[in-house]
């Protein structure tokens, strides 16, 4: 069974402007998606091709069982991060040690999934090696991107992006309308008809229909009349055109770029090229913050922020009011006006120091009750935070810095269970610093705790055993601690508790001693681990409990919280202590949750599985196991490994199939694998016996795509496989994996059984 994935992150967004035109570009798309499995949108800037991607992959979306999912590319600036970045937008965990593309590969390998990769001119080289790596190994996998030049892979389609044209009045599909549409939104009741017609389709022929150039000459009508806005327009071309009869396309959009930049005034102009350094998306705070200096005073900004927002230069993210964006053109152009003024270091400085701060603010306060907020609002800060890194990484001189940097962000990536990305980091910080110094010892300290998160304990032992030798040379008792914290960890895992227990107690007594609670916590719920997985349940008990008098009764805290519950609640499990085990497992998976650690989601789905199953709740355990399952196949060792876990497992799943029949079994269990993780986490803490047939976001039929739930009521209907290709005129074979695809989301193995979803839904 091919792993499942949670694409909410990688949703295609919501428009905030109707889509105008482009019928012949929209069908070409359809078609090709039908004919290939590489589409490449080729075209200069500002000239739709995401749009049109969008457009194309919403039109198409129903043909992908497994969805479609958009991957942002402008903001990521290191292609060794491609992968991971693509992962994200997936869903897909980063706790598994494998590497980033074989992971990405294994968890597509089955998957009908359409990916719109967008922006990769400037990662042409590494998006191409993706998509040929997906387009050998991940066979139902369809590629829809946009660039200003082919990836040059085989098998690739191109389709070239030209500009709208400029056609009659009433069309609806030209630049005339889409200058119409947008001049009635910054001028109310402004429409094209036959008296203006001739000056909007001469402005726009001006324009070459680039949009982009469209859009930022329409935002002129709030100020100069049609007529005017027209003459001004020729005015700037014509010193370009003088000694030429026409300039090239490219030119055309610089030049509207230009003009637009020459009409703001000097401190706008000046704040275009600063928010040039940020990566993405972001907040007034930070523009502020990096941004500001005695040219540009912080009670200034907002006020020439919202003058470039008047003027489209910058964007309003949808849905989040507070966060803006340059488009890539102009963030493009701004970086070159801010390189002219010689202030690109000192900016893209400033920016670094915010984001660490940022970073450091966290790292002080990641396991208290201000977890949750303030890892969100760092979360939301990932393109930035990378971008911050990249500067630091390329300062010569400021190597240790940059490490630093990278270690402070430790506690952000465990918790978000970013684990992976974590190690790419703190491995190219720790490339750059090979003297020993304190930096390096709780580098390698953090990244061989993240591979033995990862169950990579062979890769992780001579990173540790490095940071325990610096510690000791250095004389330094808080690494010393961590160092050999860390040890025990790897004695665990490597099934050598005897030797890991007194490790266990060393650390714990030397951290103790240095009145760190936190990394006392953290030694603490370790240990607990230990007692937990060897089945001395009452010590497991007694250990995590000092934990959480640590953190204190309604802290907060998610990620220690969540694992310690969750030990607490396979403690009383073993200890034969139902009520307080369920209890327990469901306000972890809660916690768990809360942070997207999916490898503990499913650890908590596992227990409450077993639990059921003791209980004599079936049909509960079985798709609990299901769920669960949905995540172990993202891993490359679920359950950690861990032998006496993995036996508790294997027990549940002969005792559920044994009472239920393996036929029931595993209609059941696959009904439990096609549950998204949140909609099983909900269940699971609703203590649910089955999975309702109707229930808001739970229902069956909702697991479906719409062309899914099309194909179900047919089947209802009664007509068979051909019929319903016939009908919604595809071929028989796309009918057949509908049908296939309805019997494995739904959890049943007939047509029967589909048609009885289909009736109770349809009279409910």
């Amino acid at each position: 069974m091919a792993p499942a994935m949670d694409m909410r992150r990688g949703g295609l967004p919501v428009q905030v402007t109707g889509f105008v035109g482009r019928p012949r570009e929209l069908a070409m798309v359809a078609r090709l998606l039908d004919e290939a499995r590489l589409v490449t949108l080729v075209g200069p800037g500002g000239v739709g091709k995401t749009r049109i991607a969008l457009q194309g992959a919403h039109e198409a979306r129903e043909r992908f069982a497994d969805g479609v999912c958009l991957v942002e590319l402008s903001a990521l600036v290191d292609a060794g991060l491609l992968a991971h970045t693509v992962a994200a937008a997936l869903g897909l965990p980063e706790q598994d040690a494998r590497p980033a593309l074989e992971h990405l590969v294994d968890c597509l390998a089955g998957r009908q999934v359409l990916l719109v990769l967008d922006t990769c001119e400037h990662l042409v080289e590494a998006c191409a090696m993706l998509a040929e790596v997906l387009l050998r190994e991940a066979p139902a996998v369809t590629i829809l991107a946009t660039t200003r030049q082919p990836l040059d892979v085989a098998g690739e389609h191109t389709l070239a992006i030209p500009p709208l044209p400029v056609l009659d009045l009433g069309s609806g599909e030209d630049a005339v309308a889409l200058f119409a549409q947008r001049a009635a939104a910054v001028v109310p009741g402004f429409t094209v008809n036959e008296d203006n017609h001739a000056s909007v389709a001469a402005l726009c022929r001006r324009l070459d229909g680039i949009p982009l150039a469209i859009e930022l000459a329409t935002v002129r009508l709030r100020a100069i009349p049609l007529e005017g806005l027209l003459a001004r327009l020729e005015d700037r071309f014509s010193l370009l055109t003088a000694r030429r009869s026409s300039l090239p396309r490219h030119q055309t959009l610089r030049t509207t770029i230009t003009w637009s930049h020459d009409l703001c005034d000097g401190d706008e102009r000046l704040l275009w090229a600063r928010l040039s350094v940020f990566a993405g998306s972001f907040d007034l705070a930070a523009a502020e913050a990096v941004c500001q200096d005695e040219q540009l005073p912080v009670g200034r900004i907002i006020e020439h922020l919202v003058g470039l927002v008047d003027k489209s230069v910058l964007l309003r993210m949808e849905g989040r009011q507070d966060r803006y964006r340059l488009l890539d053109t102009l963030r493009e152009f701004g970086a070159e006006q801010l390189a002219l003024m010689g202030q690109q270091e000192r900016v893209r400085r400033r920016h670094l120091d915010y984001y660490r701060s940022m970073a450091e603010r966290f790292s002080v306060r990641a396991f208290t009750g201000d977890q949750l907020a303030l890892y969100h609002g760092l979360d939301r800060e990932r393109p930035n935070v990378r971008a911050a890194l990249e500067f630091a990484l390329g300062q010569s001189g400021g190597e240790r810095e940059a490490l630093r940097f990278a270690v402070s962000l430790w506690p952000y990536w465990l918790c978000g269970a970013r684990l992976a990305e974590g190690r790419v980091w703190l491995e190219r910080a720790l490339g750059r610093v090979p003297a020993w110094v304190p930096e390096r010892a709780e580098g390698l300290g953090h990244l061989g705790f993240f591979a033995l998160q990862q169950g990579a304990q062979r890769v992780a032992l001579p990173w540790i055993e490095e940071s325990l030798a610096i510690a000791k040379e250095l004389d330094d008792e808080r690494l010393r601690a961590l160092a050999i914290q860390h040890l025990a960890v790897h004695r665990l895992l490597s099934g050598r508790p005897d030797e890991g227990f007194p490790l266990f107690d060393d650390a714990c007594a030397r951290l103790t001693a240095l009145g760190d609670r936190t990394g006392l916590a953290i030694a603490l719920m370790e240990k607990g681990a230990l007692y937990a997985l060897s089945g001395d349940g009452q010590t497991a008990l007694a250990v995590t409990g000092e934990v959480l008098e640590l953190l204190g009764e309604g802290s907060g805290e998610c990620w220690l919280q969540g694992y310690v519950l969750f030990l607490r609640a396979l403690a009383r499990w073993t200890l034969g202590d139902l009520a307080g085990s369920v209890r327990e497992a469901r306000l972890a998976v809660r916690m768990k949750y809360a942070l997207g650690d999916h490898l503990a989601v499913a650890d908590c789905l596992e227990l409450l599985a077993w639990q059921a199953a003791d209980q004599e709740r079936m049909v509960r355990a079985c798709w609990l196991l299901g769920a669960a399952d949905r995540v172990w196949q993202q891993f490359a060792a679920p359950l950690a490994g861990a032998p006496s876990l993995l036996r508790h497992h294997d027990r549940a799943i002969a005792l559920v199939s044994k009472s239920l029949g393996s036929e029931r079994y595993a209609a059941i269990f696959r009904q439990g694998s096609g549950l998204s993780l949140g909609d099983a986490v909900e269940l699971a803490d609703m203590d649910v016996d089955a999975i309702p047939v109707q229930a808001p976001r739970r229902a069956a039929m909702e697991l479906l795509s719409p062309r899914e739930r099309e194909v179900a009521g047919l089947v209802e209907e009664g007509l068979t496989n051909r019929e319903i290709a016939e009908r919604l005129v595809i071929s028989k074979r796309t009918a057949d994996a509908h049908v296939e695809h309805i019997l494995a989301k739904l959890g049943v193995s007939s047509r029967v059984e589909i048609a009885e979803l289909v009736a109770a839904g349809s009279g409910s």
